[in-house]
């Protein structure tokens, strides 16, 4: 095989590129951890498998593999302390009370919020991801089938959030609430497309299809 200069030239382009992209995937990976991970400020505590509630004035919230641990901010860097203060705070304004689960056996927001709504006594349960999404389940319902879902993170905010915890007990308590009014940005999706794919990723890595939810007490303060 002949070296020639342009043959030596194609190599050192193509070593660059790969050398290129590697870097950028090492940066986007400190961007990440620097705008979403880090420490919590607020603790979540494993107290083991999570079991069938019983009771029927409660609403389970299953939370994703990286929330509050691994990840700890929305997608619109929200803290997930906020965010679950909000939630909870709207279930106990319902006069119901709430409980915490992590789901590990999947990342999709859908089948959280279902496994969620299988656990809680009410038969309802709010599945959220670490970006944002979230979705009110009914145990009754297919997978794919829900009371209310919320795909449009980056619009989400405390005080939806909130109006999402008091719909969800309302429909504990077996009432037929109004919706709950969002917005709607079509340059949403393209704007936080790319963001959105790297933390389902980063999200995804935390997934064992093997364990058990995980039962959780919280401290907000």
């Amino acid at each position: 095989m002949k070296i020639d200069e342009k043959l030596i030239r194609q190599i050192v382009e193509e070593v660059l590129t790969e050398f290129n992209d590697k870097e950028k995937e090492e940066r986007s990976e400190i961007e990440l951890e620097k705008n979403y991970g880090g420490k919590s400020n607020f603790q979540l505590k494993e107290v083991g498998v999570a079991k069938k509630g019983k009771r029927k004035d409660e609403v389970v919230i299953g939370i994703a593999p990286a929330f509050g641990k691994y990840q700890n901010k929305t997608i619109i860097g929200l803290p997930h302390t906020d965010v679950l203060r909000e939630v909870i705070a709207g279930i106990e304004e319902e006069g119901l009370k709430a409980r915490v689960v992590r789901i590990l056996r999947t990342s999709d927001v859908a089948a959280i919020a279902h496994d969620a709504s299988k656990l809680s006594g009410s038969g309802i349960g709010i599945g959220l991801q670490s970006k944002g999404t979230t979705v009110i389940h009914q145990k009754d319902l297919l997978l794919l089938s829900n009371l209310e879902l919320f795909p449009q993170a980056p619009l989400l905010s405390k005080e939806v959030y909130r109006m999402i915890g008091k719909n969800a007990a309302k429909y504990a308590k077996g009432e037929s609430p109004n919706p709950v009014p969002t917005k709607n940005d079509q340059m949403a999706r393209p704007k936080y497309q790319a963001i959105a794919a790297l933390l389902h990723i980063k999200e995804t890595q935390y997934v064992d299809p093997e364990k058990k939810p995980i039962e959780l007490n919280f401290n907000l303060d």
